[in-house]
């Protein structure tokens, strides 16, 4: 069974629906016991920094998650992957899950080329490049077009943990990686065939 962990902000439904199209067992669960015993972990994301990890908090979720990112296979989306740094310039002084060195900044609002100002947040498909091509990535080509809902973006201090990059005025850390931990500044719930092939690949690392 997968734990889909849920700490009252999330997009939980979405991220079931996918898996229980691939005919991956999951359940949307706050309880720690079941989060512990499931084969693999999923931490989803909508919604600010600083009042996630609150809600995680008030539910005693952080250690178990914590534990979870270092003994099986867990997947972080959106917000669940900037949850994983120590802080994010969204909620100063809010304290993240502190998995990986880094920073959450801001998407800044540069001019393009042509002059037009990017619009933030960054909606829509945009295409990665996966750096690594194992695990969630394995079978994944460049230039794989994914959908993204985000104003913050995560940058790594330790390029060996970034397995892919996107592009969006600047460059975006658009997943990491770390031993049995993986997340995704996309979504891969909503990314079509090339994210459920994604899904498949996180469901495969459980067995």
């Amino acid at each position: 069974m997968i734990a889909i962990i849920d700490y009252g902000a999330g997009n939980l439904q979405s991220v079931k629906k996918a898996l229980d199209s691939i005919g991956a067992p999951c359940e949307v669960t706050e309880d720690a016991r079941k989060i512990e015993r499931a084969a693999g972990v999923i931490l989803p994301g909508v919604g600010a920094f600083g009042d996630a990890m609150e809600q995680m908090r008030r539910r005693g979720l952080v250690e178990v998650i914590r534990r979870a990112a270092g003994e099986k296979p867990f997947l972080g989306i959106c917000l669940g992957l900037q949850l994983l740094f120590a802080a994010s310039e969204e909620s100063p002084g809010a304290a993240g899950l502190d998995l990986l060195p880094g920073s959450v900044a801001a998407i800044p609002r540069a001019p393009t080329p042509g002059g037009a100002r990017l619009k933030v947040p960054h909606m829509g498909w945009n295409s990665i490049t996966p750096l690594r091509h194992d695990g969630v990535f394995q079978g994944v080509p460049d230039e794989t077009y994914v959908y993204f809902v985000h104003s913050y973006f995560a940058r790594a201090a330790d390029p060996a943990d970034v397995a892919a990059r996107a592009q969006y005025g600047v460059a975006i850390d658009a997943a990491v990686c770390r031993g049995l931990m993986t997340a995704a500044q996309f979504h891969p719930e909503k990314s079509g065939e090339a994210g459920l092939h994604m899904l498949q690949n996180f469901v495969r690392m459980t067995g």
